[in-house]
This record gives C-alpha cells, sequence and structure tokens, in this order.
C-alpha cells in the first residue's frame, strides 16, 4: 500500500454543492502545501466547477450528474490508463458512491461507520476517524489530516477575471454600506419569508442608510422569490438575481460590508471572502451548517425548532438532524436579525 509520504496522485470525489465545495477548498490547499509535487484530480458537478474552475494546481472533471449511463461511461474513458494512488470518497449519497467505482485507485478513503450511509462502506476501504459533532469543513479537513497533513492552510483565495470584478463594481455603492441578501437555499423550507426579507430591506436603508442588494440564481423560481421581495419593499433595492456568474457573486460579497443568508452556497461564500454574513437557520444546526468564520452572527432558531417540531431538545436530537418543516424558519423575526445588524454596522 502506498504510503502518505508517497503519494503521487489523488482525485477527490466531491460533486456538490455550491456551499460543501467552497469548503473543500482550504482542503485542497491544505494537501498541496504538504504535497507540494502531488497531482490532485476532482471530479465535481457542473454548476460547482463553474466556481471553482482555474484553481490552481488541479484538473477538474466535470460530471453531470443527470447523464445518466452515458456519462459514467464518459467518466470511465476520462481515466482511461490511469490509476490514483488514493480516492477521497466525500460524498454520501448512494448515485455518488456508485458513481466513485468507476474512478480507479489503490486506496478509497471514506467516511467513518458513524457518518456513513447508503452502502459507503462497500465502495471504499480505508476510513478516516469519527470526529463528534463536527462542523462540515472540519469533517472535510479529516481526510487531509488522515494522509498526514501537520498545517491546515485556511485560504479560500479563487482566480478572478476583470470581468469578474467589474460586475460588483457595477453594484456597489461607495459611500454607503452594501448589504447583500441571497435569500434561497436550496431547499424551500430552509427559505424565510419574502413579506420578512421586505421588512428587513427596508429597515436596513431607513435605519443605515444601507443600498441593498438581492441576489440569487437563475433558476425561474429564485428570481420570482426575489422579485417577490423587491415587488414588497417601500424603499428602493437593486435585484440582480440570475444576473451575475458565481465568480461574480463571490467577488459582490468580497465587496459588501454585510450578507445576509439562509443555510445555502452564498452564506458560505461570504465567510469564505471574509465578509461577515448573518445566518438564518431554524432548519438546521449552525455548529453542522451555519457559517464557519462568523458562527456567533448566525440568528439561531434551531433549538425552538426541534422543541415545536421534535419534542425535544437540540442536545437530544442526532447530530445533523434537520427540522425542515412548514413554519420553521417564521420562528426567526426581523428584530432578531435587525439585532445581528446593529452588531456589525
Amino acid at each position: 500500500m502506498t504510503t502518505n509520504a508517497k503519494l503521487k496522485s489523488i482525485c477527490i470525489f466531491r460533486l456538490s454543492a455550491i456551499g460543501d465545495v467552497t469548503h473543500m477548498i482550504p482542503v485542497v490547499k491544505t494537501l498541496q502545501h504538504e504535497f507540494p509535487k502531488l497531482s490532485i484530480t476532482w471530479v465535481i458537478g457542473k454548476v460547482e466547477h463553474k466556481l471553482l474552475r482555474g484553481l490552481p494546481g488541479v484538473k477538474f472533471i466535470v460530471f453531470d450528474k443527470n447523464s445518466g449511463y452515458t456519462g459514467l461511461m464518459q467518466l470511465r474513458r476520462s481515466f482511461a490508463g490511469q490509476r490514483f494512488d488514493a480516492l477521497l470518497q466525500m460524498q454520501l449519497s448512494l448515485r455518488a458512491n456508485i458513481i466513485s467505482r468507476f474512478i480507479p485507485a489503490k486506496r478509497r478513503i471514506g467516511f467513518d461507520k458513524k457518518r456513513s450511509k447508503e452502502l459507503h462502506g462497500m465502495f471504499i476501504n480505508e476510513r478516516i476517524p469519527y470526529l463528534r459533532d463536527c462542523h462540515v469543513l472540519d469533517g472535510f479537513m479529516q481526510f487531509a489530516d488522515y494522509l498526514g497533513c501537520q498545517q491546515r492552510i485556511m485560504d479560500w483565495q479563487l482566480p478572478l477575471n476583470e470581468g469578474d470584478k467589474q460586475f460588483a463594481n457595477t453594484c456597489i455603492q461607495k459611500n454607503q454600506p452594501n448589504v447583500v441578501i441571497s435569500p434561497c437555499s436550496s431547499h424551500e423550507l430552509r427559505n424565510w419569508s419574502s413579506q420578512k426579507y421586505a421588512t428587513l430591506a427596508d429597515q436596513l436603508v431607513t435605519e443605515y442608510g444601507a443600498h441593498v442588494i438581492l441576489v440569487g440564481s437563475p433558476s425561474p423560481s429564485e428570481k420570482a422569490f426575489v422579485e417577490s421581495i423587491e415587488n414588497q419593499c417601500q424603499q428602493a433595492v437593486l435585484n440582480v438575481a440570475g444576473k451575475d456568474t458565481l465568480k461574480q457573486l463571490w467577488h459582490l460579497l468580497s465587496c459588501a460590508d454585510l450578507v445576509i443568508s439562509p443555510d445555502s452556497g452564498p452564506l458560505h461564500m461570504a465567510g469564505a471572502v471574509a465578509t461577515p454574513v448573518i445566518g438564518l437557520l431554524a432548519a438546521s444546526n449552525y455548529r453542522r451548517s451555519g457559517s464557519y468564520q462568523y458562527p456567533q452572527l448566525t440568528v439561531d432558531k434551531y433549538p425552538e425548532a426541534c422543541h415545536k417540531f421534535l419534542n425535544k431538545s437540540d442536545k437530544a436530537v442526532k447530530w445533523g438532524t434537520k427540522t425542515e418543516y412548514p413554519g420553521a424558519m417564521d420562528l426567526i423575526e426581523v428584530t432578531d436579525v435587525m439585532a445581528k445588524v446593529d452588531q456589525v454596522l
């Protein structure tokens, strides 16, 4: 078996999502610091690649998880003649586990038994140690620790071009506090109400003279949701939902004074670029999936949600339990968010 010191090539398998691949950036940089000559290949999703493309020292293989058998055969052909020293199998879904079998590797390193699910153990031959009650990022960083990395490189820098930066320049107002609201999560039950977002935006403008920027993906549902917020606002806001790329959003978040978001990719992107971010979390535990950099700014209603919907305390439920129930996010009030805003602005 190849020892860690002799590693020459690894393949990272992590397709999605935006928040998770954002957490992966310092993992890659930690590996590169420990093993300067290491060849890193990353099998990644289509959307996520749009954010990370150009990451120095990484060869990306883009896999469309909706491509079916054709996509699997294409993935297999892309590895013809290769055999990696190690595969880091960092995604737990059954589909991801099956896809990982098409990646040739001597060592197939996955999660411990307690975190494993959907037959994960059948597709690996080594496991990282169990880490109790950890943040998602720390769970990913365990793979670097397992391979012998002595120093964590907590660096999230991504390559950007002038076009990426220019978009932010058209959005930012230099003489006002710039507050970006990214209201949409991948799961609608993690979303706050459009009416409360509109009330919050109005208060940001009237109390702080803020320039409020609404962002969102190009999906029809997100654009419609952001438009509904804009239509309910009494004060002027800037709606750029669907008009930016992920790299442009990355730079826009870095130029903002404050970001407000539920459990979503932009929540983690904001922290990565060192912009204070208020996380709105009731449907998940912020200690696991909230902002890694700004946990103290979280509006945390998860304990109340556990009590209301599960009739248990947040300490009594299994780590990672979701409270994605209708009404969970309604536990968050505008006053709760403004209290956090006061701490920043």
